[in-house]
């Protein structure tokens, strides 16, 4: 019986080390890579093919260099384009044609085959013009125009109407924008960067806490997260801390009564010194708390293009940390006013405070909350 018991326990720890060398093997040894400096990190569920193993990506996200070592992503029906960026945490990179002519890829992009679709849509249609209508401020598409055409792409519809009877309609594309309009686009080059998400494998929340994905072991497509920051104490230590710390409290506040009760019963017909201190204490007043979550993040969410286009062209800075807003970062606008921040600095904000910081309005219809 001795005997068998110890070979349990060696198989039992045998199992447990043989499970953590696999994690690690999976996870940790995986070095990040790029295919130049200033290009984007690459790590999981993206790889780069010959500069990284199979097991350190994800099926379907395998990367290369050019040999202008730019960093490549082929979609399946679409070709190649170069990635301009990556954003672990929100599943999203940004992509670009390496012939600097994206429109010409917009009119044959299918995203049907690839893990990818993009984050936001917006209607284009295309025209193609005998004559220059640039003095209409249109913008022409100069990659797509010659020297005796000109084309267009717009989403407005008295544009559409205008281009209709005078050109001919190429084609109408849905685009995933980088960051959505405000408002019809009279017309644009399309030329930002494309902006696409992934839903699988989800590994955002990982990276958004500061963990590593990566696979469980290298026979299967079961993802872990590593390294991620542990916050609090684990729920034995607080059961622990609970328990410890309740009974003595409980001991205590049961002797507090008894001697309450028992001053009570000596004097009598004497008011209740409780009662009478509550009655001094004055009514505090009501405050209005801030948001909660599913509204806040119901309002919407942008990352600012090259072009730092905003529905307010005039506020370039963010009011309140004062910071100007620059390329990639992520902007939240409140819909009643239009005004737009920082994301993490308007979700802290209106999580404390009801209203827009910049025309004190109340975005859920409250009154702002007054000062006692």
């Amino acid at each position: 019986m001795a005997t068998q018991n110890t070979i349990t326990l060696f198989l039992f720890f045998s199992s447990i080390i043989s499970y953590s060398f696999t994690v690690v093997t999976s996870t940790q040894t995986c070095p990040n890579a790029a295919c130049r400096r200033g290009d984007p990190i690459i790590r999981f569920p993206f790889r780069l093919e010959n500069l990284q193993t199979k097991s350190c990506g994800y099926p379907g996200f395998t990367l290369s260099c050019d040999k202008e070592k730019q960093t490549v992503i082929n979609l399946p029906g679409s070709g190649s384009f170069t990635l301009q960026g990556i954003d672990y945490g929100t599943q999203e990179i940004w992509i670009n044609d390496p012939n600097a002519c994206l429109p010409a890829r917009l009119l044959s992009l299918n995203l049907t085959g690839s893990l990818f679709t993009g984050v936001y849509y917006q209607d284009f249609t295309f025209f193609n013009c005998s004559s220059d209508y640039t003095k209409y401020q249109l913008n022409p598409i100069a990659c797509l125009s010659g020297s005796s055409n000109t084309v267009f792409a717009t989403s407005a519809s008295p544009v559409i109407n205008f281009l209709s009877s005078r050109c001919t309609s190429i084609a109408k594309i849905a685009v995933p924008m980088e960051l959505p309009f405000f408002e019809q686009v009279l017309s644009s080059d399309l030329s930002s960067d494309l902006r696409l998400t992934w839903a699988v494998p989800g590994c955002g929340r990982c990276e958004s806490r500061g963990g590593r994905c990566g696979f469980k072991n290298n026979s299967s497509l079961e993802i872990v997260c590593t390294n991620a920051p542990r916050h609090g104490l684990p729920r034995s230590a607080r059961y622990a801390i609970t328990i410890g710390a309740g009974v003595p409290t409980l001991l205590f506040a049961v002797g507090l009564l008894c001697f309450i009760c028992g001053r009570v019963k000596a004097f009598g017909g004497r008011r209740d010194p409780l009662s009478e201190l509550s009655s001094t204490v004055a009514p505090q007043p009501t405050l209005i708390a801030g948001l909660d979550r599913p509204t806040i993040e119901s309002y919407p969410k942008v990352v600012l293009g090259e072009s730092r286009r905003l529905p307010k062209p005039d506020y370039n800075t963010c009011p309140i940390c004062l910071s100007e807003y620059r390329p990639k970062e992520t902007l939240r606008s409140i819909p009643e006013c239009q005004h737009c921040f920082h994301a993490d600095c308007i979700d802290e904000w209106l999580r404390r405070n009801a209203t827009c910081p910049v025309c004190r309005n109340s975005p859920n219809g409250t009154p702002p909350a007054q000062s006692p």
